[in-house]
């Protein structure tokens, strides 16, 4: 009954696990290379936002790896350990990138600002979706009340499949101000800027198939649905 669904997603999770592999060899690569101006990840974000006029934004470290993220909220970018301590292209590279959420917050970037509106009502949504569309298969989407619910689930879920997809303009636009950036102002040699360049295509293409399986597991629900009513 479902085996389109699960081979949908042991595609996308095989996709997934491929490109994490990619990203973590990447990054493990180019974490050799030190830098030739011999500054942190921690001193680069504090530069990026410096030389953007951004006074209010403090610079942490967290635990974990790849945990690297902005927070809006207290206006903080968070670099995992190993990203805040060491001074090399990888690291460059995740704090430039993280900068430049910062930079689209303090210049009020469009996209950055619809998907922050969305971040409340999907965390709800992601969370119940699945559960609503199964409910509503098991009640049985021939009836009425079955067929509703399984409507209310995929609309649920087509909300995480939006914030997927508004999250890639965010993801890509912070990485260019990141790398126009370390360019510009010269913090890193041809070889360099072409690891860190590398090492941030990589990471978008994370959201980039978290989006394309979200899509096509809408869209497997979305028909199953509207079958029913044939």
């Amino acid at each position: 009954m479902y085996l389109e669904y699960y081979f949908i997603i042991a595609v996308f999770a095989g996709a997934s696990m491929w490109v994490q592999y990619k990203l973590k060899s990447k990054f493990k690569q180019y974490s050799k290379v030190q830098l030739g101006n011999q500054m942190s990840g921690k001193e680069i974000a504090e530069k990026m936002l410096s030389d953007h006029g951004i006074r209010d934004v403090k610079v942490t470290a967290v635990r974990g790896k790849l945990t690297d993220h902005y927070n809006p909220k207290n206006k903080t970018v968070n670099l995992s350990e190993s990203v805040y301590h060491e001074r090399n292209a990888a690291a460059a590279a995740v704090a430039a990138h993280e900068c430049g959420h910062a930079v689209q917050h303090a210049q009020s970037y469009e996209w950055l600002q619809f998907r922050s509106l969305l971040v409340p009502v999907v965390s709800v949504a992601s969370q119940f979706s699945m559960y609503v569309i199964f409910g509503g298969f098991m009640l049985g989407i021939g009836s009425a009340m079955g067929y509703n619910l399984a409507v209310a689930g995929v609309v649920l879920f087509g909300l995480g499949t939006l914030f997927s997809f508004i999250t890639l303009p965010v993801e890509y636009d912070a990485s260019n101000r990141a790398l126009a950036w370390l360019q510009r102002k010269n913090m890193v040699n041809q070889r360099e800027f072409a690891m860190s360049k590398d090492a941030l295509k990589w990471a978008a293409r994370t959201y980039v198939v978290a989006a394309i399986g979200s899509l096509a597991t809408l869209i497997y629900f979305a028909l199953r649905v509207a079958s029913s009513r044939r």
